[in-house]
């Protein structure tokens, strides 16, 4: 199977996710599912029902944190080089067709987060910058249909 990159922070962030779950949520749940327990005949309990519902959502969680752990290869950031675009650098792009300036930081689909202009390598316009330089033009086919932009920045922050 193919390792997925990540940053250091990313996998820190992800074990976090993990130890809160198992060391709060899960405890949590078992208490909730005790109480509800308690309060009588659990065929018609619907706080004991949202509560199992809870911990199936909770078990599928770790094992897919577990999955995301086991997949990451954790990827060094320290002596980016700004020469062309790369796993964690940032990238300034201007988009031909509007002008409307942008910038991204590449990550791994596990950080990636599109709100806070973290973008994935694997994601089209992410696959489409990667080894390119200040001045490259690239044509990215979108779900909003094709789009056209020019780097004109590589930065490591």
């Amino acid at each position: 199977m193919e390792r997925i990159p990540i940053t250091k922070a990313g996998f820190e962030r992800l074990k976090k996710d993990l130890e809160i779950i198992k060391n709060i949520s899960i405890p949590e749940n078992v208490r909730d599912i005790e109480t509800a327990r308690a309060h009588g005949d659990i065929s018609e309990n619907a706080e004991y029902t949202a509560a199992k519902e809870r911990q199936s959502f909770l078990y599928g969680k770790v094992q897919e944190l577990e999955h995301q752990l086991a997949m990451s290869n954790i990827i060094n950031l320290k002596g980016l080089t700004t020469e062309k675009v790369v796993f964690g650098c940032y990238v300034s792009m201007e988009d031909i067709d509007s002008g409307e300036e942008i910038k991204y930081q590449l990550l791994g689909p596990y950080e990636s987060d599109i709100n806070q202009n973290k973008i994935s390598v694997t994601s089209p316009i992410g696959k489409a910058l990667i080894g390119k330089k200040i001045g490259s033009e690239i044509t990215v086919q979108t779900p909003g249909g094709v789009r056209n932009f020019e780097i004109i920045n590589i930065s490591i922050e």
